[in-house]
């Protein structure tokens, strides 16, 4: 999942850049196909706002297939205000319909008719895998469809000849995120917003009753939206179709649920895909979990079924940013394509766009669905891909408590700690720790405060049980501090040697990873800190050099734009106005700019890109513009500390005054609802699987580091950031980032996001340069990535 995003960098070399490709002279037609997924609206806003630029023009195919084939009104000219206020909606606003006539040979000849007539050869198709199967076998019979057109004389021969070749690009939306060549579909992620709001709203009930919860979510061919759900809750059992359950479940099942009772837990959860099977493929129904429960525990169960609930609501920020850089990326393979181009899908492998031969795709979906119906599950996980698999192997690994006896014993003890503001996200990465600790056979310790507590002597063990429920929980449970270790050098390792701590893992932002570089350096005086330490990047601020991501940045943007959502809805209630809204992120412009694009803003202003009066100036004329058409609305993010001259303050000054007349201007400054919050899917799902990961390799080097009965580790790659890079999870000696890092603003020297700028301005019609030369690259799938298990 996301849970895969994972950013990219561009070599300087044959650049490629948007103000060559013309669109002028083509029609693209965009449809939405198959069952809704949150999303889809922004993809679709995306390629019409696109296509419009580059000079094409876009037709909007209204109800799926079935508009195409039914044609008239069906058919409509997209314009650039005909999309506005749509990014915020849920489901598809152009509708979509399961069309049987388009499975007809005289149904697929009436759609080629229509869109001959409107010139359109360009198609891109919003679906799943159904859906862009049929596209593909349109692109096949185009051809042919025309000479029969041509032979009834429905259309001249002239117009076959001009509109000889058909193009298809697809993006898939669906909720059920079971798509392979895809990290991430349009859908899934909001699917996961709406189920963990709704366990998370159970868990108090259940709580409040000591009961047992089956909760049943849709998937009835993928497993993927139930395990990544019970991942993000801590759920005590999940039942995926990919995976039955062994013989003999029911009683290892019923065990797991009385033990964690035993050990002081008020409720169970046990979520179940509505495809699940057992072995020998007879369904397994949450009804039947729960009488199962019943008859062996006697506990007071309930079914909750989520039903199109997870279809609906508003998509989440991940959710409109993947579907808008999508939308972009569909119109540049448009534009690129030749007669001989396979009809493609365009992705996220990681954070980087691809493109795939669509047909490449289904056919490894189908071999999915094969493999299960054949009883090759391993295969069928393997074949899901990468981000499944790692996702099934850590859920095993934190659920199921194994028993004393059976765990490995190391004597070794490990520290955890947070340091820095608090971000949402924090706690599921130490509950994470501590349970993989635990189960390589370490001795847990939690320190209260971060390094304050730390020289104070705040270090207690910590136990597999104190950390249940913690998942979902936002802030720092184990409360942070932003203190730097290095005056309290001497205590702190006073403290290490008392409580005789092995290897330290320190979750936190830019002060941990400041904290690290002076323990480190500390070295040389105090033998206490030649242990393995390892720090993994949690802030709100997304500013860890080394890591394309933090811990907490997913949250953050959530709340960034669902408070952007309700300023525009008022906006648009009182007319001509324009809000500044200030975001978090020290000097960093992350939160700004991707909250931009994900809110539709016309603007950001950050420090990264310096700005002038005449910046503004244009800004203001923009606005003014926009006034004039029936978007009579603006939305401005600032960053906070992007100048300081040009505060918030200024800026609504001087928008006040030179739209007098013409709008008015409001501002809010967003402050530390920023930071708070239950943490999101993806911040729930990464914190838990980076963490994972970090005490994997902190098992790994105590091992090679122990010698004649203690731990010694002086090296440089002893002391480790862990962050996300492109498309896998990479360990960095600290001290080699430090030339990557500018100490003063507190950020990395070079940040991959920047590249999302361009977008974001050319979405709010600015004219402006947009390196394309990342795109147009056709992979291919690789079967069975063996390379890229280590990958996230």
């Amino acid at each position: 999942h996301a849970h895969d995003v994972v950013p990219f960098l561009i070599m300087p070399d044959n650049k490629k850049f948007i103000e060559n490709l013309s669109g002028t002279g083509k029609c693209i037609g965009v449809l939405t196909s198959g069952g809704d997924a949150q999303g889809m609206n922004a993809a679709v806003r995306a390629v019409v706002r696109m296509g419009i630029y580059v000079g094409a023009k876009v037709y909007f195919i209204h109800e799926g297939y079935q508009g195409m084939v039914d044609g008239g009104d069906n058919i409509k000219e997209a314009s650039w205000e005909s999309v506005s206020s749509m990014l915020q909606v849920g489901g598809t606003v152009i509708g979509s319909a399961r069309c049987k006539d388009f499975r007809t040979h005289e149904g697929r000849l009436r759609a080629a008719l229509n869109l001959v007539q409107r010139g359109i050869t360009n198609l891109c198709v919003i679906g799943g895998d159904g859906s862009l199967t049929g596209a593909n076998l349109f692109r096949e019979e185009w051809s042919g469809l025309l000479d029969e057109l041509v032979q009834s004389g429905e259309i001249s021969e002239e117009a076959s000849q001009i509109h000889s070749a058909l193009h298809i690009v697809g993006m898939v939306g669906s909720i059920d995120n079971d798509f392979c060549g895809t990290d991430m579909t349009i859908g899934t992620d909001s699917a996961l917003h709406r189920i963990i709001e709704v366990v998370d709203a159970i868990m108090t009930t259940a709580q409040s009753h000591q009961r047992t919860f089956v909760l049943e979510v849709m998937g009835r061919h993928c497993g993927y939206l139930a395990l990544v759900s019970a991942l993000a809750c801590g759920a005590d059992w999940v039942l995926i179709p990919e995976m039955p359950p062994k013989d003999g479940w029911e009683e290892q099942m019923c065990n797991k649920l009385s033990e964690s009772r035993l050990r002081g837990s008020r409720l169970n959860i046990v979520i179940v895909a509505e495809g699940a099977t057992d072995r020998h493929g007879n369904p397994i129904s949450s009804n039947a979990v729960k009488d199962l429960v019943v008859r062996c525990l006697g506990f007071d169960t309930r079914v909750t079924i989520l039903g199109h609930v997870q279809r609906g609501g508003t998509p989440s920020a991940f959710d409109r940013i993947l579907a808008s850089r999508m939308g972009v990326e569909a119109v540049l393979a448009l534009l690129e394509a030749s007669p001989g181009t396979p009809a493609c899908v365009v992705s996220l492998c990681g954070n980087q766009a691809v493109r795939l031969p669509l047909m490449e795709c289904v056919q490894m979906t189908q071999e999915v669905q094969k493999a299960m119906d054949e009883k090759r599950f391993e295969d069928a996980v393997r074949l899901r891909g990468r981000s499944f698999e790692n996702n099934l192997n850590t859920y095993k690994l934190l659920s199921h408590r194994k028993i004393d006896s059976e765990l490995p014993h190391s004597s070794f003890n490990v520290a955890v700690l947070n340091v820095g503001a608090p971000a949402a996200g924090m706690n599921a990465a130490v509950r994470s720790a501590v349970r993989v600790g635990i189960t390589e056979g370490h001795t847990m310790f939690a320190v209260s405060d971060g390094f304050e507590g730390f020289c104070k002597g705040q270090i207690k063990e910590i136990k597999w049980g104190d950390v249940g429920g913690w998942t979902g929980q936002g802030g720092s449970l184990l409360g942070t501090k932003r203190t730097l270790p290095a005056k309290h050098i001497d205590k702190i390792a006073e403290q290490m040697r008392i409580h005789n701590i092995n290897a330290l893992l320190v979750i936190g932002g830019f002060e941990a990873y400041l904290g690290l570089m002076e323990l480190q350096a500390a070295r040389s005086k105090h033998a206490e800190f030649c242990v393995p330490m390892v720090m993994v990047p949690a802030t709100v601020s997304n500013n860890i050099p080394g890591s394309d991501l933090s811990i907490g940045a997913d949250t953050a943007l959530n709340a960034i734009t669902d408070t952007c959502d309700r300023i525009k809805q008022s906006a648009s209630g009182t007319k001509r106005r324009v809000f500044i809204i200030e975001t978090m992120g020290g000097y960093c412009g992350y939160l700004a700019t991707v909250g931009a694009l994900a809110a539709g803003a016309d603007a950001a202003y950050i420090y990264e890109e310096p700005f002038d009066i005449r910046d503004l100036q244009s800004n203001v004329e923009h606005l003014t513009e926009k006034m004039k058409t029936s978007i009579q609305r603006g939305l401005v993010l600032r960053n906070e500390n992007c100048s300081v001259n040009y505060t918030t303050d200024f800026i609504y000054q001087l928008y006040s005054e030179e739209g007098k007349g013409v709008f008015d201007c409001r501002k809010n400054v967003l402050g530390h609802m920023q930071q708070g919050g239950s943490p999101s899917p993806f911040d729930r799902n990464f914190g838990t699987k980076i963490s994972a990961k970090a005490m994997q390799w902190i098992s790994k080097k105590l091992k090679e580091c122990y010698r004649e009965g203690h731990v010694f580790a002086n090296t440089e790659d002893s002391a480790c950031l862990l962050g996300m890079r492109r498309r896998a999870l990479v360990f960095q000696p600290v001290i080699q980032l430090k030339d990557e890092t500018d100490f003063v603003h507190r950020i990395p020297k070079e940040q991959w996001w920047l590249r999302l700028r361009p977008l974001m301005k050319i979405l709010a019609k600015y004219k402006t340069s947009y390196d394309v030369s990342d795109s147009g690259q056709l992979e291919h799938i690789i079967r069975l990535r063996t390379k890229d298990i280590s990958a996230i």
